[in-house]
């Protein structure tokens, strides 16, 4: 039974009252009387506009579904669908042409183009590691992963190879002599490194002495002019610094003395409280809560065992290096924050109103990450976040431009009862619902005062796109829905009308996960169709993936390429309206069981560890036993397109459950060497996380927009009341 205390006709949990009034607020200028009262006036306000936004959604999916069961294949013609669309209003009025005015933006989203990493920031180490990510060891990145290859003596050993080392080394200077090339020779041939009248030498072993070609790429140096230990370099607006350690095994037997390359790497990074992370109750929230503060205040620490020694991690300093002029230059140490909150639709039990319902958990989630965010704002600690004075949000799941104008009316009451300047909060739109992608311009006009971020996410985008379509027909399979013209429309849609609303040189036009993280040579092969699509960010799952993502932003002037890019002729909104339905449904027993067997085995994978472990984001493994990053979103697009099968009779019931418990088995074999990990196959009829599985299946169409939320908040408090 949770305790709560009853303050301005809220009913607060103890532990999140005691860590408002105790922690947070004695740092502010705010009683602690007043910001309760303001806040329940604010929920008072606005929780009966949350609901009626709600309650659309549900009225245009019920016309949607209607529209379909009565047009069904040849009855079926997209012109008068799209009048359909616009008729309900599901297609809103176009507005004219504008370009949004947000101002007190930092550089990292402004003018830098570079990686995104999101992480739960429930885990406090992983937040660490993640802002501390801002600067990334190349020779780290390239030595552990699999861009360099193991082949001739190369392989991974627990001590130094240096045969791998050798490669590590000449794949750096290859970068090097992208980056940096020199006038003459390569610095696969340098000897020596060195500054002459603020001019950087370089010795060839030829007896030759170069220079760089751009010397502007190089801006300053720690130590001696004619033995510096660090040169750093500025390209693309990103930076790296060549460093010189003569105790590094690689540096010893590097001609140059050469030890590492430290490279600039995730600019900004999302502390998310939404879709990687599992927060059902007050409890969760004040955890995600308190190291969202320690994050703002730069106290955050994590102490832990590794490799047999305790270790303790906390925020990097700024780095400082000797400009050329003779002053103090300074590098950002840590990756600039964002903090997303949660959606429009779920609610928490961490408040209840006066009338005793829930709080809509968006609405608490914009009042107290934000209140924890005027640590930041008002210099009220010693490693700053935005040198701007600026809180960056990132609010997820909107359907449509009404939502977001809920939300910026949200957060202009924010900033009211915190008494901070309008538009200091700033908004990160996440197109990933399909009423947002179809009025993008209408969404980003709601809020063209504060917004800095739009970003696609295909898994979710593509759950939203089954469910709003569930009675349109049969689904293509998973991997050819990839293949269809809609998703490519999407994703040029999302740069084309960034770009249209001036968003280059103003604010960031994002790109989703690549969520491999033990396959970096594929994603360095591929991911880099992300910087050439125009997107001056794009999301990594690991800090190497960001030093290693980093690379492709030193190939491609993102900035540069979006001037050239507003030329092209835009994506085509009916395109993106376009149905991903299968065009011939005859498939074998054996595909529909492999169907069937790749849905279940993702869904439970990560079901499994939300229910029984509280993990909301982790590496889990494929059906193939290939990690992969899964969040809700992988979670929505199997279990709609499970739900759309059955709905439309390709697979039985039976199917889906001789499917989910062949596959339960397996998943209990994958994770059997986990000591907290509770087998599903012992009991399924009793078991919590395979009866989600199932319900979020049979349930699937009758879920709200098909999100999983609701069902696996249910089921979590559920196993946290049983194993209390």
């Amino acid at each position: 039974m949770t305790t709560r205390i009853s303050i301005a006709n809220l009913q607060v949990a103890e532990t999140l009252y005691n860590f408002v009034n105790k922690q947070v607020l004695p740092g502010t200028t705010l009683a602690v009387e007043k910001f309760w009262t303001d806040f329940a006036k604010l929920i008072n306000d606005l929780a009966p506009k949350n609901k009626a936004l709600l309650l659309k959604r549900t009225v245009l999916q019920e016309k949607i579904t209607a529209y379909h069961q009565a047009h069904q294949a040849k009855n079926f013609e997209f012109s008068d669908y799209k009048h359909f669309l616009t008729d309900i209003g599901y297609l809103a009025a176009p507005v004219d042409d504008f370009s949004i005015s947000t101002d007190n933006v930092d550089a990292e989203l402004a003018t830098m183009a570079g990686p995104q990493l999101v992480v739960p920031v429930m885990n406090a180490r992983f937040a660490l590691n993640a802002v501390n990510a801002r600067w990334g060891s190349l020779y780290d990145a390239l030595y552990g992963s699999d861009v360099i290859s193991e082949s001739g003596g190369a392989e991974k050993t627990k001590a130094y190879n240096p045969a791998r080392g050798a490669k590590v080394v000449a794949f750096s200077r290859d970068f090097l002599d992208q980056a940096i090339p020199l006038i003459d020779g390569s610095h696969q041939n340098a000897q020596t490194y060195h500054i002459q009248d603020n001019a950087l030498v370089i010795k060839l072993d030829n007896g030759k002495s170069t220079a760089l070609a751009e010397s502007a790429s190089f801006i300053g140096f720690n130590g001696e002019a004619a033995k510096p230990s660090e040169l750093v370099f500025k390209h693309n607006d990103l930076h790296f610094i060549v460093q010189f350690d003569a105790s590094n095994p690689i540096a010893q037997s590097d001609m140059a003395g050469i030890s590492d390359i430290a490279m600039e790497s995730a600019l900004t990074t999302i502390m998310d409280c939404e879709d990687s992370v599992a927060a059902v109750d007050a409890e969760d929230k004040v955890i995600a809560y308190q190291n969202w503060l320690g994050l703002n205040q730069g106290t955050l620490s994590e102490s832990f065992v590794k490799s047999g020694k305790q270790q303790t991690r906390t925020m990097h300093q700024d780095k400082h290096y000797q400009k050329l002029d003779g002053t103090v230059g300074k590098l950002k140490g840590r990756s600039l924050m964002f903090v997303r909150n949660v959606g429009h639709l779920m609610t928490n039990n961490a408040i209840l109103d006066q009338h005793n319902n829930e709080v809509p958990e968006g609405i608490m989630d914009a009042v107290i990450t934000s209140l924890i965010s005027t640590y930041d704002v008002n210099q009220q600690n010693t490693l700053r976040n935005s040198d701007k004075g600026s809180v960056y949000i990132v609010k997820p799941k909107m359907h449509g431009p009404e939502e977001v104008a809920f939300a910026n009316e949200l957060f202009d009451r924010v900033e009211d009862l915190l008494s901070l300047p309008r538009n200091t909060l700033k908004m990160g739109i996440m197109d990933e619902e399909r009423r947002t992608s179809v009025n993008l311009k209408a969404c980003i006009y709601a809020a063209k005062e504060r917004v800095v971020f739009i970003n696609t996410g295909f898994l979710d985008r593509t759950g939203d796109e089954i469910h709003t379509s569930m009675f349109a027909g049969v689904m293509a399979r998973k991997a050819d829905i990839k293949l269809t013209k809609w998703i490519s429309a999407y994703e040029d849609n999302n740069v084309d009308i960034g770009l249209a609303c001036g968003f280059s040189g103003k604010a960031q036009i994002g790109k989703g996960m690549w969520p491999i993280p033990d396959q970096m040579a594929n994603m360095l092969a591929t991911k880099i169709n992300h910087v050439e699509a125009g997107a001056n960010t794009a999301w990594v799952p690991s800090p190497t993936a960001a030093t290693l993502h980093a690379l492709h932003y030193h190939k491609v002037n993102v900035l540069q390429l979006q001037q050239q890019l507003k030329n092209r002729t835009p994506a085509n909104v009916d395109d993106i309206l376009t149905i991903p339905l299968a065009e011939n449904t005859q498939w074998s027993e054996q595909e529909i069981s492999d169907e069937l067997d790749n849905n279940s085995q993702g869904i439970l994978g990560y079901v499994v560890r939300w229910i029984d472990q509280g993990v909301g984001c982790s590496k889990v493994p494929d059906i193939n036993d290939v990690g992969l990053m899964e969040d809700r979103a992988t979670l929505r697009i199997s279990s709609q397109h499970m739900a759309n099968w059955l709905q439309h009779n390709i697979c039985t019931a039976e199917q889906v459950i001789t499917s989910m418990k062949k596959m339960a088995t397996i998943v209990d074999q994958q994770n059997k060497d986990d000591d907290q990990y509770h087998a599903m196959s012992d009991n399924f009829d009793t078991n919590i996380a395979f009866q989600t599985a199932l319900a979020l299946v049979f349930q699937g169409h009758e879920q709200p927009n098909g999100y999983t939320e609701p069902l696996l908040h249910k089921n979590r408090l559920l196993f946290k009341a049983q194993t209390k």
